[in-house]
């Protein structure tokens, strides 16, 4: 619960309309309870399912997704995900070529470093087309002979937004890849996708948000719930 609210149908609610379709995908019959309580769609997918990019793909085969231009992969404990952002990551695939895409929002000085070796919060490093090069739970990169609290206001360092997004056919083939070793040392599925050489489009989003991964996440999104309110 997060300010008298599921956090999964605050999930859903931020990003319904913005989609031609949203449905929630699970394998745990309490959050396909919930989804029902509130109204929403959802599709009970395997327990077995190595990620959520294959309980993405599992939910799109069972919903006969496969005419679908673009697959949007919403993380559910994400709940200040805004319109803005998944307009952002729909943009990505005005070009023709890209085949996934996620956002990523820069660090600030005003963060602090301890948000930037958060390990629940992943770094980014992009090339010049912004394109992603690495993803890491470890500060990349390394900024060489300058102290640490320097550091995030002498480089762009860049968080991962947990939102993904491929194109139908990409998200099947993606699926049906090994699990790499890149993947398995840091516990991020998208370097199995850099390794086998998918390239991955990165959108630029300015919106805080907050991903619920401990307790203490929950108490941080608590917090910032009741700082929107008393800005609105």
């Amino acid at each position: 619960m997060l300010g008298g609210k599921r956090v999964i149908e605050r999930v859903y609610t931020q990003v319904a309309g913005q989609l031609d379709d949203v449905w929630v995908a699970t394998d745990d019959e309490r959050i396909e309870h919930a989804v029902k309580d509130f109204g929403g769609q959802v599709v009970m997918t395997s327990t077995e399912c190595r990620s959520g990019t294959d309980r993405c793909w599992e939910a799109a085969d069972q919903l006969k997704l496969d005419e679908a231009d673009v697959v949007v992969n919403i993380q559910g404990d994400e709940p200040f995900i805004q319109p803005q952002q998944i307009a952002a990551i729909k943009a990505c695939f005005d070009d023709p070529t890209v085949d996934i895409a996620t956002l990523v929002k820069p660090f600030t000085p005003a963060d602090g470093f301890a948000a930037l070796e958060n390990v629940n919060s992943p770094k980014v490093v992009v090339n010049k087309r912004m394109e992603a090069m690495y993803f890491s739970r470890s500060i990349i990169p390394f900024t060489r002979g300058k102290d640490k609290e320097e550091w995030l206001s002498g480089h762009t360092y860049y968080k991962h937004i947990g939102i993904y997004a491929y194109r139908a056919n990409v998200l099947k083939a993606i699926t049906r890849l090994q699990q790499s070793s890149l993947e398995l040392a840091e516990s991020l599925e998208q370097l199995r996708w850099l390794e086998n050489g998918y390239k991955i489009k990165v959108g630029i989003s300015d919106i805080e948000t907050i991903g619920i991964d401990t307790p203490e996440d929950l108490e941080k999104a608590e917090q910032f719930l009741k700082n929107l309110k008393n800005k609105g």
